[in-house]
């Protein structure tokens, strides 16, 4: 299975959901190297899908590319997780500014690198919207400079949520019912989980207690953040943007929202609509 999310929607939260649900009690090892992320360029690809390989578990890879640049194969299921694109802004921002040099090193010292090389964040959260909201580091791309376009993204896999084999998630709703996700996720990959496992899991996902154990979680154990794994797991909350970002700020992100969304995927990724298929039954 492959867990997508555009960045900073939940997507180590569904990993860790996952693999709590594949293995039962302690994981057996840190969960990038349970889940890694394939199309990352910091990494030895053949030595990676050797590993994957000799994986005799459940594979649950992870990715955040868009649909239109991924291989279907419909016996493959994907989780995909997305969140309000003020939310990810706001987190990718922590991300983004609290990279230390090994990671800028890394991300710009890849093998067959083309292009520029990724850039230092700007001296503020502002300024960094702007780009965000309006700038793409790929030509045809419109949003998400210096990464890569959230929109697109979003948009590329609610045009197919109605495939059988696609699961839509939504942060918002992992936050307001965590037992009650997990538990459309494990009918999702037909797993049965009994009310005791069901709350050992959750208990095992909450924020806390995966903060708690940050290196165990985060994407190469925390060390590409100055703080390390304890600045990946920033807070995890929504709606910091309310006192932070700009009436003009605001209405701009509206304005690109609903020109690179669909009416009803702007909806549901905004919380001003649930579609009726969101239903979590026997919750």
């Amino acid at each position: 299975m492959v867990i997508v999310s555009p960045y900073k929607c939940g997507t180590t939260w569904v990993q860790a959901i996952v693999a709590h649900l594949v293995f039962e009690g302690e994981l057996p090892a840190p969960l990038s190297v349970l889940s890694p992320w394939l199309e990352a360029n910091d990494h030895d690809l053949d030595a990676l899908v050797c590993r994957l390989e000799q994986q005799r578990h459940r594979r649950f890879i992870k990715s955040h590319l868009p649909l239109d640049a991924l291989p279907w194969d419909r016996r493959r299921r994907f989780l995909y997780i997305a969140r309000d694109g003020r939310d990810v802004a706001m987190s990718l921002w922590n991300h983004y500014r609290n990279w230390n040099d090994q990671a800028h090193t890394l991300v710009s010292q890849v093998p067959n690198h083309r292009g520029e090389t990724f850039p230092r964040p700007p001296a503020d959260l502002h300024t960094f919207l702007d780009n965000w909201l309006h700038r793409g580091w790929l030509d045809w791309e419109r949003d998400g400079w210096p990464y890569w376009s959230f929109f697109h993204n979003v948009q590329s896999w609610w045009e197919q949520r109605d495939q059988p084999n696609i699961l839509m998630l939504h942060y918002a709703e992992l936050q307001a019912d965590l037992p009650g996700q997990i538990s459309r996720v494990a009918s999702f990959l037909g797993l049965e989980i009994s009310k005791p496992r069901l709350a050992a899991v959750a208990a095992a996902v909450n924020f806390a207690a995966m903060r708690q154990r940050s290196e165990h979680y985060a994407p190469y154990g925390g060390r590409h953040w100055r703080g390390g794994a304890n600045t990946f797991f920033n807070r995890g909350t929504n709606g910091r943007w309310r006192s932070v970002l700009s009436q003009e700020q605001l209405k701009a992100y509206d304005r690109v929202s609903r020109n690179a969304l669909s009416p009803s995927c702007h909806d549901w990724l905004h919380g001003e609509r649930r579609e009726p298929w969101l239903a979590v039954e026997g919750c």
